[in-house]
Parts: C-alpha cells; structure tokens; sequence
C-alpha cells in the first residue's frame, strides 16, 4: 500500500467501514510508515475537534428563529 493510499482510506479505518482486507494492508503500512502514522495522529484529533464542535448548544434566539422558519415552511408546503 502507498501513502496515497492509505491516506484515501483512513476515514474508512476510523470508521471502522474498511474491509478486512485493506485494514491489514493499511496496519502493515502503518507498522513501518511514521509519517503515516502522523498523519493519521492529525487526522484523530482534527476529527475529534470538529465532533467537539459540532456539540456546541444552539443560542436559544437562534432555536427559536429556526422552529418559527421551519414551521412556516411547513405550513406552506401543506396547502
């Protein structure tokens, strides 16, 4: 496996969506590839912070506004 390769695949491995197959080719480049196993250090914790992100709560104002949007669309996709 090239770095490209494994780079194309990564997400899949984190996923846990990766056949079996390519798994094992993707931890044998892994075992002997450091800047591999960087990038995929990066990869984790950017992953991890745009999760942490996407947790924040919505500002009430903003929760109120967007029920009121999505409810009169709604209303008017039912007449």
């Amino acid at each position: 496996m090239t770095c490209r390769e494994a780079i194309d695949v990564l997400a899949d491995y984190l996923d846990a969506t990766l056949d079996p197959a390519a798994a094992r080719q993707l931890a044998a480049h892994l075992a002997e590839c450091d800047e591999c196993r960087a990038y995929l250090a990066t990869y984790r914790r950017t992953a991890g912070t745009a999760g942490a992100a996407a947790r924040l709560p919505m500002p009430p104002e903003l929760r109120r506004r967007l029920t009121a949007f999505l409810l009169e669309r709604l209303r008017g996709a039912a007449r």
